[in-house]
């Protein structure tokens, strides 16, 4: 699926935190394209505040400074686009680590095209439904048109 902008996409904390703490890598690049490119992507309050919290474990302490920790978390805030998740998406399981399943209400509620993470619990569910679950470097493949032969 050729990537469009008026699309949106849901990440998983785990690559917003390597944006976060990694500006070269992979998911940095992408999460900077995807802002860039003026790409919705979502949040549940659920899910930031899953970020949130993450992103001030100490043992990032010496990745990132708490101040440019604190301009990411406000840049991510002010860019994304809120959703709200009925308690019917809440209620289902879909993944065998139920902490990974409000990133999937989140999608469904947004009706998001991508969920982008680099975890295998969800990974191995792509495609579900209309819904892709990609990897960060697949997702930045489709964007860029890298992946097309």
């Amino acid at each position: 699926m050729k990537a469009d902008p008026r699309q949106c996409v849901v990440i998983d904390t785990n690559v917003w935190l390597s944006a976060a703490l990694t500006r070269t890598g992979t998911a940095a690049v992408l999460c900077r394209l995807l802002i860039e490119r003026n790409f919705q992507h979502g949040f549940s309050q659920s899910t930031f505040d899953e970020l949130r919290t993450r992103l001030w474990l100490p043992k990032f302490d010496r990745y990132a400074s708490i101040e440019s920790r604190r301009r990411f978390l406000s840049n991510t805030r002010e860019s994304a686009r809120w959703h709200e998740v009925p308690a019917s998406l809440n209620a289902q399981t879909w993944c065998r680590d139920p902490n990974d399943d409000k990133f999937i209400a989140l999608a469904l509620a947004a009706k998001a095209t991508w969920l982008i993470t680099g975890d295998d619990d969800l990974l191995c569910l792509d495609p579900l439904g209309e819904l892709r679950i990609l990897t960060p470097r697949a997702a930045l493949d489709e964007i860029t048109g890298a992946g097309a032969p």
